[in-house]
């Protein structure tokens, strides 16, 4: 749209592109140790920590107070950190379990936890919003909606906003500031196709490389079917299940959608494999309250942290299972990703 002023998430091709910088920049380190030696402590020690308020704690986990007596959370290089929601058999959020009370099973095996937290924890988020020529009429209360998921949120949360139709756009990286977040989805130029795919692919992206925050989120909403992706439904779900991926929470506005079944599904698999929900209002003022049981839901998740009894260096996916069981409930159903692609490391690097 003329004068717009967008940034365009990079496509496959442009990560290529930066992939081939990124090794000429690696051989040039080569040739000064030192200074590369300075820089791999550097990011050995990372971005801040996220920080939430002291809640139900492990007594045994991994957290710190800082000066401030604010809850630190601290994790290890060969953690597998899980933020999984626990619903009974009335889908009412349980929120009082302790460690003791999950199993997590890893390709079947189960596992040792070695960290468990219960609270609020900040989340990076990305709001990406279908602004295909069909979301035209749609668009005030989704943005409505997204702005009051915002508001119920933790306020320490970092959003930004992607508009899609062929493209992806950028149009507010990372801010807990409304009023930015609020004219950023009100950049409408409802037109064209609907690349939900290769948008949620490119925020994914943009979370794992820019998010200071490590649990992630991505909130999608669309009333259609994918019809302009480069990527396929398959890739995107791989892509999601690298570690460190974010988890996918949807709301399909499907009533005018020419092929519903289809892309019903294809939401659903998208949130029910990173551990999210998928939605599907019969009107559009379901929506807002939507949004808020979304929220409520990320604030709600315990955060489990388990180091594989299958060293990552073996790579290769792995499934994820966790079960709860505890007095008082007869059936627990835990929400989590279901697996994720181990980061292969070299033999050195996975023995220190």
């Amino acid at each position: 749209m003329p004068g717009r002023d967008i940034t365009r998430l990079p496509s496959k091709t442009t990560g290529i592109s930066l992939l081939v910088v990124a090794l000429v920049a690696v051989g040039f380190c080569l040739y000064l140790p030192a200074w590369s030696q300075q820089t791999s402590s550097a990011n050995q020690a990372g971005p801040s920590s996220p920080t939430a308020g002291p809640s139900q704690q492990d007594n045994q986990d991994t957290s710190k107070a800082d000066d401030q007596g604010v809850y630190v959370l601290k994790k290890d290089v060969d953690e597998v950190m899980l933020h999984a929601t626990v619903v009974d058999d009335k889908q009412r959020i349980v929120t009082t379990l302790d460690r003791n009370a999950f199993t997590v099973f890893e390709d079947g095996k189960p596992q040792s936890i070695i960290s468990f937290h219960h609270v609020d924890i900040p989340v990076a988020m990305g709001i990406i919003i279908d602004n295909s020529g069909s979301m035209r009429e749609k668009r005030a209360k989704v943005n409505q909606a997204a702005l009051n998921l915002v508001r119920s949120s933790n306020p320490q949360d970092e959003v930004f906003v992607v508009n899609f139709n062929d493209e992806q756009y950028l149009d507010q990286d990372f801010t807990n500031d409304l009023r930015k977040l609020k004219e950023a989805l009100e950049k409408i130029d409802a037109r064209g196709g609907t690349a939900m795919y290769d948008a949620v692919i490119a925020s994914a992206d943009h979370l794992k490389q820019n998010a200071r925050l490590e649990k992630k989120v991505i909130f999608v909403v669309t009333d259609g079917e994918d019809n302009a992706s480069s990527e396929t439904l398959e890739q995107a779900v791989k892509q999601l299940q690298q570690e460190n991926s974010p988890s996918i929470y949807a709301i399909g506005i499907l009533g005018d959608e020419e092929h519903p079944k289809r892309a019903k599904k294809a939401l659903q698999i998208l949130a029910e494999r990173t551990g999210g929900i998928a939605f599907f209002p019969k009107t559009l003022d379901e929506v807002d309250a939507i949004s808020k049981t979304i929220a409520n839901d990320i604030r709600n998740q315990y955060a489990i942290g388990y180091k594989p009894t299958n060293p990552k260096v073996a790579g290769g996916f792995r499934q994820i299972h966790v079960e709860a069981k505890a007095k008082g409930h007869s059936k627990l159903v835990v929400r989590t990703k279901s697996g994720y692609y181990a980061k292969m490391q070299t033999a050195s690097a996975a023995s220190k």
